[in-house]
């Protein structure tokens, strides 16, 4: 079986037991998926050398095994509650509808050009030259044939109370001076879509898109949400003015709500969190960064793209102006570009296709040695990307109009790949107090992560609680983050709430000890019997002002782990590469919740 398969099995016994223990708590249920995949409708992944199709895609989230392009087989530990095909609407099947000898276009050369590249290489050097062959010849008839099929993907697989697909695509928006990411996806409730869905030829600015949901909203009953993703790489999802220029406002914040109640907290492509420039006082800040613009060498700015900066910016917004646009849940998901990712850090296989396919091309080895005799590293910033995400939600079933609720109402949380529960509550003890059962008094009485509480004279009280991965690594601490506004300034801190192992957390330092859980970079086996199954508290925050308004999210840490690049290296039979950090430490995070001052 092996280190990682006996202690997989042994904390899944654990878990259990303490799964019975809470039954009561989970309800609704944890559900997870992924909100955020590519197939060969999408204009890269069918140039990394995709193929596969929104039913392949399905498939594989049901547990099935899927082809790889580069040649071999990946498949799912477990099956997935819910999941959507999110191809690009920009130039949506047009590269792939190329492959049908019979279209119109088949004779072009140009286009045998694009349609036929072999190699990763042919369609890397092709990449920009097949674009200016789109925009001459492209057919949008190709692109509602893939809309459709999309749609009728999402139709066929959806199989209420077991498998729940949504009907979705990708908003490839930037901004026009530097091309940073402002990239959405958009999911839509029902079984009725547009024609064609709104891309960046349409428009590049999200306000555009914003009101064309609204507009298919009031026009036609047709409901959707965006969820921004890869704030990270941005340079600016979260900023203080409109996309155009201009100071926000109220029916601004209004209307990206409406529109945008989620972001993408985590992905392959990184996580936005935050930045260790922005939280110089949170040791685990600097987790899986990708510190530059999609597709460029360009480096994302830090300030405006992460999200804890951005709760923290819409607090101030609304102490001053009386609004906040950025009053927003958490998810995570993939965005691969193989129709589907196994979601393991020691099963890991990039995201792109051939481009990053053998391990080589993802950096994390050598591709080969230098005249000197030294290693050799593909120059790429694929070492960056993470072997991330999952969508949680409470649900009371496994259903699109359960699951869809429960995205709008935020009651939601991220993790970066295992599946870890994760739940937040909180409630004012009122004059009669909570009794001797705190736990329960605050999940009668209280709210969800994702809502809104109003303070009293004291602090709420937050239930805290997470649970491991049952075939995955235990927790080590449970945390509560706040972010509060105060004297014309932000402010953060992170509170350990509960810690494994039976360690306490010191009252002066609000952290707790290390539990020593190590990770054998030889053979990348951990520590057995150090870590917990469940992490639970009921905590109130010493510094509470109820003058104050302020958020609070928890963030729950498993036990350290090799990282995807490790793995990698440790099958290559050579050292992890210098400057990439050898192990990780997985984590969730949930919805915050808001507490705002009282009368």
């Amino acid at each position: 079986m092996g280190i990682r398969g006996a202690v997989r099995m042994a904390l899944a016994l654990v878990t259990a037991a303490a799964a019975a223990a809470v039954a009561a708590d989970e309800h609704p249920k944890a559900l997870f998926g992924d909100l955020h995949v590519h197939t060969r409708y999408s204009f890269d992944a069918y140039l990394f050398g995709t193929q596969t199709t929104p039913d392949d895609a399905y498939r594989f989230a049901k547990g099935e095994s899927m082809a790889h392009s580069a040649g071999f087989d990946i498949q799912l530990e477990r099956p997935l509650d819910f999941f959507a095909v999110t191809d690009h609407a920009f130039y949506l099947g047009m590269f792939s509808a190329w492959q049908d000898l019979s279209h119109p276009d088949a004779d072009n050369p140009e286009v045998r050009k694009c349609a036929d590249a072999d190699t990763i290489e042919e369609r890397s050097s092709s990449f920009r030259d097949c674009f200016d062959i789109l925009d001459e010849v492209g057919r949008a008839e190709d692109s509602r044939t893939a809309w459709q099929a999309i749609q009728d993907a999402a139709k066929r697989h959806n199989d209420p109370g077991n498998f729940t697909t949504f009907i979705a695509y990708e908003y490839t928006s930037s901004d026009e001076e530097n091309e940073g990411n402002l990239h959405r996806n958009v999911f839509y409730r029902g079984e009725e879509a547009p024609p064609l869905p709104f891309s960046r030829l349409d428009s590049r600015n999200p306000e555009d898109l914003w009101a064309w949901m609204d507009s298919l909203r009031d026009e036609s009953g047709i409901d959707a949400i965006a969820i921004p993703h890869n704030s990270n790489g941005s340079g600016g999802m979260f900023e203080l003015e409109k996309y155009e220029g201009g100071p926000l406002d109220a029916d601004y914040a209004e209307q990206r709500m409406r529109n945008e109640p989620l972001v993408e907290m985590t992905q392959i492509k990184g996580t936005s969190d935050t930045h260790p420039f922005l939280s110089l006082n949170d040791e685990w800040a600097d987790f899986e960064i990708m510190p530059y613009h999609v597709a460029s060498w360009v480096r994302s700015k830090p300030q405006g793209s992460y999200v804890r900066e951005a709760w923290m910016n819409g607090l101030a917004l609304e102490r001053d102006e009386g609004f906040n646009p950025y009053r927003f849940g958490v998810i995570g998901s993939t965005d691969t570009h193989n129709s589907g990712d196994t979601l393991d850090e020691d099963r890991f296989v990039g995201k792109l296709g051939k481009l990053d396919n053998p391990a080589y091309r993802r950096g994390a080895i050598p591709a080969g040695e230098s005249e000197a005799g030294d290693s050799t590293y593909i120059n790429n910033y694929f070492r960056t990307w993470s072997a991330s995400g999952l969508a949680g939600v409470w649900a009371p079933e496994n259903t699109r109009d359960a699951i869809f609720d429960a995205l709008r109402r935020k009651e939601t949380f991220a993790t970066s790949g295992p599946r870890i529960k994760a739940r937040l509550m909180a409630a004012n003890a009122g004059e009669e107090g909570m009794g001797d059962d705190a736990a329960k008094w605050v999940m009668d009485n209280g709210v969800v992560q994702g809502a809104d509480l109003t303070g009293g004279d004291g602090s709420p009280a937050f239930l805290a609680w997470a649970m491991a991965d049952p075939v995955g690594t235990p927790l080590q601490r449970l945390q509560i983050i706040k972010g509060w506004v105060d004297d014309g300034r932000t402010h953060e801190k992170v509170f350990d709430v509960a810690c494994s192992d039976g360690l306490e957390v010191d009252p002066a330092t609000h952290r707790c000890p290390d539990n020593e859980a190590e990770v054998d970079l030889e053979d990348c086996s951990i520590t057995e019997g150090l870590g917990s199954a469940e992490l639970r508290t009921v905590w109130t925050d010493p510094e509470y002002d109820s003058d104050q308004s302020a958020f609070y999210y928890v963030r729950v840490l498993e036990n350290p782990t090799c990282r995807w690049s490790t793995w990698d290296a440790l099958r290559a039979g050579v050292d992890p590469r210098a400057g990439v950090a050898p192990t990780i430490q997985e984590r969730a995070w949930t919805s915050p919740i808001w507490v705002g001052p009282g009368d």
